[in-house]
């Protein structure tokens, strides 16, 4: 008989004696093959097993890593590249007219546009300019970020296999389009391990934020098919900071440790009784939690910081679940040694009145962004971090709906965009790979999304191709059967 407890994990219950009918019920096919021992039943457990055995993690010092953690700063609803980092110049001779046949070359569009019996083009309203010794390009909508491009290496060329939102963001956190796959942070767990104990190796944090924007499931910092003691811990900004993790009213800390060693002891027979590897998950997910009633709370006093600090992530960081706020958790988290921080801002998708809302979107990220980097960088914690800042796909060069003088907005668009790392490892004052004028397609130097994820394992010391996991008789890795690293643009 199962019963509910206390989390919403589940405990078997136990009892003195039972029937043989009663026990006879209880044995799943598990429970018999698991004792038939060795043979014939060994070998039909393992294709039977949801969850094939696994014999430990494939991606372990593959070779000498260049970072050890990574923060990645997610733009959920797709940042238009034409705004902020691919200047395009000549769209000025071509605003208004006719998107040309050659360019756009019959590529699928999306619902919202397939219907419009034009496609004309827009310019963007914002400037761009070459800062840095680098001469990069930046909006005037980054003042910012572009005070530290030479840090910045800018990859113009990225595309993606998506073209709604759903997909392109399940796609570029686990690798495919479908739902169900580890995310990244869970595959970086999983290889490599905690850097400290009393902290979740992988944190996700999300934005508040004005407007709604796409929505994020938990699926997306899940960890699909691995042992969920590799699923992402989200940190909220209001209230606790992490679910369930106060003690229950009128149970104090030693009470608690004593619920606890009495679990872990139950959890122990059960394990020894049917031997799923979500028994040990559960036991370690508990002892995680007792140990972060402590770390946890230290970690969200910003009380410490100083008037310096916050002058640089902007008033917003005094804001619990402001994205100043969440990037300068970032940087706390990296210093106690999280491995994986994953951020969340929403509100990029700009299907109408895309200058407005790309002011207020970048006056809620820019100074934080580039404050993130350069308060890494001053501590001397840059060179062993690696900072990524990413949509899921880019928006098209035509207008979606009329042109107006003031407002205009742009759809969905796979075939190009752009992102900027920076840190450990990465070539500082780049900018890779090019599109045509129109910002349409690639013409030089094309980075998948695949050749990204790569990429990123490779400066954390992973071969792609050697981190798998065995799940239904079949060995599976983040890029699937793809990706190259991007050697390019690594120092």
């Amino acid at each position: 008989m199962v019963t509910p407890t206390i989390f919403g994990f589940e405990e078997r219950h136990c009892q003195a004696e039972k029937s043989v009918f009663d026990r006879l019920n209880e044995l799943t096919r598990r429970h018999f093959l698991g004792r038939v021992g060795t043979g014939l039943g060994a070998t039909a457990l393992a294709s039977l097993l949801q969850r094939d055995a696994v014999a430990g993690p494939a991606g372990r010092d593959h070779f000498p890593a260049k970072v050890k953690r990574v923060i990645w700063m997610f733009q959920s609803g797709a940042p238009s590249q034409m705004e902020l980092f691919d200047h395009k110049p000549r769209l000025a001779e071509f605003h208004k007219q006719e998107l040309p046949a050659s360019i756009r070359m019959g590529q699928r569009l999306t619902g919202m546009t397939s219907g419009q019996s034009s496609f004309p083009v827009v310019a963007s309203k914002f400037q761009f300019a070459q800062h840095g010794q680098s001469g990069m390009w930046m909006s005037e909508l980054l003042p910012y970020t572009s005070k530290i491009v030479d840090d910045l290496c800018l990859i113009r060329s990225m595309h993606t296999e998506a073209i709604n939102h759903d997909p392109a963001i399940t796609f570029i956190q686990t690798g495919s389009q479908l739902p169900g796959r580890p995310s990244f942070g869970s595959w970086v767990d999983y290889g490599l391990g905690t850097m400290n104990e009393n902290l979740p190796a992988f944190v996700v944090m999300i934005s508040k934020s004005g407007t709604k924007g796409q929505g994020l499931l938990a699926r997306l910092w899940g960890s699909g098919f691995l042992p969920s003691e590799h699923q992402g811990v989200k940190l909220r900004g209001v209230g606790d900071p992490v679910l369930y993790l106060s003690d229950p009213q009128g149970m104090d800390r030693e009470g608690r440790r004593q619920m606890l060693d009495g679990l872990a002891e139950l959890n122990q027979l059960e394990f020894a009784d049917v031997g799923d590897p979500e028994i040990k998950a559960r036991i370690a997910q508990y002892e995680l939690a007792f140990r972060m009633q402590s770390s946890v709370p230290e970690l969200m006093d910003l009380s410490q910081e100083s008037e310096k600090t916050f002058e640089m992530y902007g008033e917003d960081a005094r804001k619990p679940g402001s994205y100043a706020a969440n990037c300068l958790l970032a940087r706390r988290l990296v210093e106690r040694g999280v491995r994986f921080i994953q951020l969340y801002h929403r509100d990029w998708d700009h299907h109408g009145g895309l200058p407005e809302r790309m002011v207020q979107q970048c006056k809620e990220t820019d100074q934080a962004s580039a404050a993130l980097v350069q308060d890494l960088k001053q501590r001397g914690l840059l060179d062993e971090t690696l900072v990524i800042w990413s949509g899921e796909f880019g928006r098209t060069v035509y207008c979606q709906g009329a042109i107006t003088d003031t407002t205009y907005g742009r759809d969905h668009h796979p075939r190009c965009f752009s992102l900027w790392m920076a840190g450990g490892g990465v070539k500082g004052g780049l900018t890779f790979g090019e599109t045509d004028d129109y910002s349409y397609n690639i013409v030089r130097d094309p980075v998948h999304v695949h050749d990204l994820q790569a990429t990123i394992l490779h400066q954390l010391g992973i071969d792609h191709t050697r981190l798998t996991y065995r799940f239904q008789g079949r060995d599976f890795r983040l890029t699937d059967v793809h990706g190259r690293v991007v050697n390019e643009i690594l120092s």
